[in-house]
């Protein structure tokens, strides 16, 4: 099976926009067992998508196009993919109803130019959008079968999930079952894991389970992948090996599959009734903005002070402005509990030593205060400025996840400098 994604869109071609929806659509195949062998970037050209259109129908046996489906004349897909059919436009009456409809659930009026999005190559097959007014549809040309979905990366996931690889996965033959885990840690770099995760796939009969990493700083994402012949074959399969990841990896493990390292920190902090309160300089809110996402209007992230300096958090939380940088932390941490009525506080300061960005690099103070006192750690990260605000930020949420499951604050990562 050979299949080709095709991305749309001036915004693409040229850069302004990153083109992360490939990316996505690609990975999410592999860990299906589909691989992609080609992918096009084409402008919202008519000519240029016709041909685009063709040289795909000619080469591969599936297409994925992404973007194209709005309402604006730039929009082309629709109107494209039926002249290479060699088909006419028609009007999709239940697809306008739904429009007209995602409308009335807001109180406002369809825009006449959102009638284009309803008109589809004659003969297509319809592809839900459940969250968009972009129709997916599907449409044969030349030797070809075209899947064609929004830009949007919401909509254009869900619909790849829930839509589009089933139906790869029907036309495959393929009728076993695919399993994905996921482990999500901090503090190892890639080759460090690999080396500790030496041999892990051997535990699994016939090489069932492949091994794969996925690096995006400053998380590293571990990725176990089984084909089986049903789900609870796939599961047994992976049980030991994930047993022994767990074992290996340890306390930089942060979290598995679709949790998020902010949200085991809410967890937690819900089971033991807890609330927490954040003081923070020099992350850009980095460490309140994550953990108010995730929240969820559960109102365990009680308060978020961030400042521009030491001076300004001293001033906001009336502590001495002259204290040195790790006894202004702790004393910040401890400040912004008292004021919110939290049971912890987080405090963070990012480049605040003396000469933090001297050769590109920065020193992270976090402190943790709550009833029993403080816990500190202090670091100083490698890679330049940009690395040590994304690094510190995970630094201080991650001592925050340890510390609220009693585990050591202080076991050294790959990239600080000791």
């Amino acid at each position: 099976m050979r299949i080709e994604i095709i991305c749309t869109g001036d915004e693409v071609l040229s850069g302004k926009t990153v083109n992360t929806n490939f990316s996505h659509i690609s990975r999410r195949l592999q860990e299906v067992g589909l691989s992609v062998v080609w992918e096009t970037t084409v402008g919202d050209d008519r000519e240029t998508l016709l041909e685009a259109f063709r040289i795909a129908a000619g080469r591969a046996d599936y297409v994925i196009v992404n973007g194209g489906l709005g309402p604006t004349v730039d929009d082309l897909s629709q109107v494209v993919a039926a002249e290479a059919a060699g088909v006419e436009l028609g009007l999709r009456e239940e697809w306008l109803e739904r429009i007209q409809g995602f409308y009335r659930a807001r109180g406002r009026e369809m825009p006449p130019n959102n009638r284009k999005q309803a008109m589809l190559p004659e003969g297509a097959e319809l592809i839900d959008n459940p969250i968009g007014t972009a129709c997916g549809f599907a449409v044969d040309i030349g030797r070809a079968r075209f899947f064609f979905t929004p830009g949007v990366p919401r909509e254009v996931r869900r619909m790849l999930d829930e839509q589009i690889i089933p139906r790869l996965l029907e036309r495959s033959g393929m009728r076993s079952v695919v399993r994905l885990k996921r482990f999500h840690s901090f503090g190892l770099g890639e080759s460090r894991v690999d080396d500790r995760l030496n041999g892990v796939e051997a535990l699994a009969p016939d090489a069932a389970v492949k091994l794969g990493f996925q690096a995006h700083f400053p998380e590293l994402e571990t990725k176990l992948m089984v084909r089986a012949a049903d789900l609870e074959t796939a599961l047994r399969t992976l049980e030991p090996i994930e047993a022994e990841i767990r074992a290996r990896l340890g306390n930089y493990i942060l979290c598995e599959d679709d949790d998020t390292l902010e949200g085991v920190i809410l967890n937690r902090l819900e089971a033991i009734a807890g609330r927490i309160a954040v003081a923070e300089v020099g992350t850009r809110g980095g460490v309140g903005s994550r953990l108010a996402e995730a929240d969820a209007g559960r109102w365990i992230f009680r308060r978020g002070v961030l400042a521009v300096n030491v001076a300004e958090l001293a001033a906001i939380l009336d502590l001495d402005p002259g204290s040195d940088t790790p006894k202004l932390a702790a004393a910040a941490a401890d400040a912004v509990r008292g004021q919110a009525e939290a049971s912890y506080g987080l405090a963070v300061l990012i480049g605040t030593g003396a000469n933090p960005s001297e050769d590109g690099e920065g020193k992270v103070y976090i402190a943790i205060a709550s009833a029993e006192g403080v816990v500190e750690r202090a670091a100083h990260i490698v890679g330049g400025v940009d690395r040590t605000r994304a690094g510190g930020v995970e630094m201080a949420l991650d001592c925050m996840r340890r510390h609220l499951h009693g585990l050591p604050v202080h076991e050294p990562i790959d990239f600080e400098r000791t």
